[in-house]
């Protein structure tokens, strides 16, 4: 093997074995969640927006975008691979939690509330509530999660944590949107969530399938134990596909 070969060979275990830190400032960082599916004619042009905010420079430090598939459209023709029963669920809770007795899709959700914006020029605004600081650091599967409340010290608290996967083109055969490619952003493939117990929790993520898109990220939130509602959020791109 030759010595540059070597290197980079070196190099890429090196990198792979370098946990990966995340962390929130003080004020709040806003989590966006959509609730799609595949099988929804009106959903791609909420899929879009999401995926848009990839190119803006809020993201990561003022909101951290999530894309949950629900498995509610899966028997009316097209059954939706990244649908999910954990996504599904998390909806119906919201949905309980507002006094509503149905879910749908597109649905937005901005820090736990229910989120009607026009998709054209709507964007999240910066939050100045202090939420405290939340810290995630990623080290193979295993994810470390510290959170700091502000002011609020007492409280039983629940870290959850995605892999996120983005650059995805998914083409579908049937269903209202038969014959059409989607392009998908931010698709939650993998979610785990702890209790903390004196501010930390350790969450183990198994890898997800390599075949889902070229981009991987790290989304991690706390929610009070009982609620759906995040308290803070927090994550980034990861250097590496798992």
């Amino acid at each position: 093997m030759r010595a540059q070969s070597v290197f980079f060979l070196l190099a890429a275990t090196t990198a792979l074995a370098t946990p990966q830190k995340f962390t929130s400032g003080p004020a709040r960082t806003s989590l966006i969640e959509l609730y799609t599916s595949e099988g929804c004619s009106s959903c791609p042009p909420a899929e879009e927006w999401l995926g848009a905010l990839r190119d803006r420079p809020g993201l990561w430090r003022d909101f951290v975008p999530v894309a949950f598939h629900v498995v509610y459209w899966d028997h009316l023709g097209w059954r939706d691979r990244f649908a999910s029963k954990a996504g599904t669920e998390r909806e119906y809770a919201y949905a309980a939690e507002w006094g509503s007795g149905s879910v749908y899709t597109p649905c937005l959700v901005r820090n736990g509330a229910e989120w009607r914006i026009p998709l054209r020029g709507g964007m999240p605004e910066r939050s100045t509530e202090k939420t405290g600081m939340l810290t995630a650091e990623l080290d193979g599967s295993r994810c470390r999660v510290k959170f700091l409340p502000a002011g609020d010290t007492l409280g039983f608290y629940e870290a959850h944590a995605a892999i996120l996967g983005g650059s995805i083109n998914s083409p579908v055969r049937a269903g209202e949107n038969e014959g059409r490619t989607l392009h998908h952003e931010f698709v939650v493939l993998v979610l785990k969530e702890a209790p903390l117990h004196d501010g930390v929790a350790e969450i183990f993520l198994p890898p997800p399938d390599t075949t889902n898109g070229s981009r991987r990220a790290l989304a991690v939130w706390i929610t009070r134990r009982g609620s759906p509602a995040p308290v803070q959020a927090t994550g980034g791109w990861l250097a590496q596909v798992p």
